[in-house]
């Protein structure tokens, strides 16, 4: 994942080093940041870019790198039925959980 955020931030001039990336990946092993655009952004542009200068080629980079991401999310989307997910999903909840969603009006309604 980070390669290729990487090579999109080479790509749109933003001096960025393998040591940068490194670092970058170094604090998400950490969870600096997790499951959070917003929290990823600012952590990767404190990190990455070390000018104020890039910032608009940063922001460029950032969002032609995620915008990839997000069109390879609507594929996937279409691949796997999502009746599919619900059973999985339904599969996994303990009796405690399903019981707590029904009282709750079901899967439906949440």
């Amino acid at each position: 994942m980070l390669l290729n955020l990487f090579n999109e931030m080479r790509a749109a001039k933003v001096p960025v080093s393998v040591r940068e990336l490194l670092d970058l990946h170094q604090a998400l092993q950490k969870r600096v940041v997790f499951a959070d655009m917003d929290e990823f952004y600012y952590l990767a542009r404190a990190i990455l870019v070390k000018d104020e200068r890039h910032f608009d080629k940063f922001d460029r980079a950032f969002a032609a790198y995620f915008k990839g991401l997000e069109n390879l999310d609507r594929h996937i989307e279409a691949l796997i039925p999502e009746d599919w997910l619900r059973k999985e999903f339904e599969r996994s909840l303990t009796d405690e959980e399903r019981a707590q969603i029904q009282s709750l009006g079901g899967l439906d309604k949440l």
